[in-house]
């Protein structure tokens, strides 16, 4: 029987790739997104992957979303949380609000998420939990401290959860991502790319989704039940811990 996946922010760039994958892998996927209808449609039209709209800052919306998704597909035996943004800004300039965005979506979000699919996988016996972290969670940032604080956040979490699921045959792991071909990435000026960026990559290009991928779908797969608690960077060697 296929594992039911579901995968946070799930429409789009990384998470687009992450969906695709885990449906190449034979699951029945869902993906969450919080805010473009118009793109989770073409999405959904694109992959057949249905798409569920709510904020994982909102733990009653995670509850009530969760609960929507498995009575239309089963119950989730995979969830990646992939949901995240940014709100950037050096240190003395950034305000409470780009501070508590920041850590409810990118860290809050986590434990709202897993919250409640916890006890669901408990009983089950099995599940899978994949958090897509960052370099930045790892080495740090300038003017993203409530970035690097969530992300570095979701590595610890992960950590001491991997302790509470191992006997329960629930796995809980970290994909640190670093510069990764995506929209966002498209906005830098080209001088800044080869001049700055690239230079502090060792194998001189960005990552591609896909390739993020992957390391979910292994992870999120049967053949990974001996890994947990680990985060597994895939940043071109530009951070090694």
């Amino acid at each position: 029987m296929a594992r039911i996946a579901l995968v946070t922010g799930g429409s789009r760039g990384i998470g687009a790739a992450i969906s695709k994958a885990l449906k190449d892998a034979g699951c029945s996927v869902a993906a969450t997104y919080a805010g473009n209808d118009e793109k989770a449609a073409a999405f959904t039209k694109e992959t057949g992957i249905k798409t569920y709209k709510w904020d994982v800052a909102d733990h009653a919306a995670c509850k009530d979303g969760i609960a929507q998704v498995e009575s239309d597909l089963g119950p989730v035996d995979i969830l990646v949380n992939n949901a995240g943004i940014t709100r950037d800004a050096p240190f003395h300039k950034m305000t409470p609000e780009q501070w508590n965005e920041v850590i409810g979506t990118n860290l809050t979000g986590v434990f709202n998420m897993t919250h409640n699919v916890w006890a669901g996988m408990r009983e089950r016996k099995f599940g899978r939990i994949v958090t897509i972290s960052s370099i930045n969670g790892q080495k740090g940032q300038f003017a993203q401290a409530n970035y690097s604080a969530a992300k570095a956040g979701d590595i610890g979490f992960t950590k001491s959860l991997a302790q509470e699921g191992a006997r329960a045959g629930i796995t809980v792991n970290v994909v640190a991502p670093g510069y990764i071909n995506t929209e966002m990435m498209s906005t830098i000026p080209e001088k800044v790319m080869n001049e700055v960026i690239l230079p502090q990559i060792p194998v001189g290009r960005l990552g591609e989704a896909e390739e993020i991928a992957r390391c979910v779908a292994f992870l999120a797969s049967d053949e990974a039940g001996f890994i947990t608690g680990s985060t597994l960077s895939a940043n071109g060697g530009q951070y090694m811990q």
